[in-house]
């Protein structure tokens, strides 16, 4: 009884050896696999990312270029019906609009009066 107990156990332990010897490396074969295919999916993942990004940003820039000519148009517009020449109130107001359009960005530069006709402001837009 004890010897069948024993070459039961012989028997089993040798059978659990083959089957780590055969199952050991397919198993690790399998997991590289699946790691490689794991990494696949990221760097796909990663690349969709930026080509989103890409197209955010260059619908930006279109929008912006189109946001820049609308201005430009308006400004065409103005100037003609100043019939080509700006008078004084009027450059004042676009330098306060400047001025208030700086602020709200906080990049505001140092602002130098010039005694001249009209005292019209200069930028000094050295940085020290």
């Amino acid at each position: 009884m004890k010897i069948k107990f024993y070459l039961g156990i012989t028997v089993l332990v040798v059978v659990v050896i083959v089957a780590l010897m055969f199952g050991l490396p397919t198993y690790n074969v399998w997991q590289q696999e699946m790691a490689g295919k794991a990494e696949m999916a990221k760097a796909e993942q990663n690349r969709k990312i930026l080509i989103e990004e890409a197209r955010a940003r260059l619908e930006a820039e279109k929008l912006n270029a189109q946001a820049e000519i609308e201005r430009a148009k308006g400004m065409s517009e103005a100037m003609s019906i100043e019939n080509g020449t700006l008078n004084s109130v009027y450059n004042q107001y676009l330098f306060v609009r400047t001025l208030e359009k700086l602020a709200d960005k906080g990049n505001l530069p140092q602002i130098i009066y010039m005694p001249s006709d009209g005292l019209v402001p200069v930028m000094d837009v050295s940085k020290k």
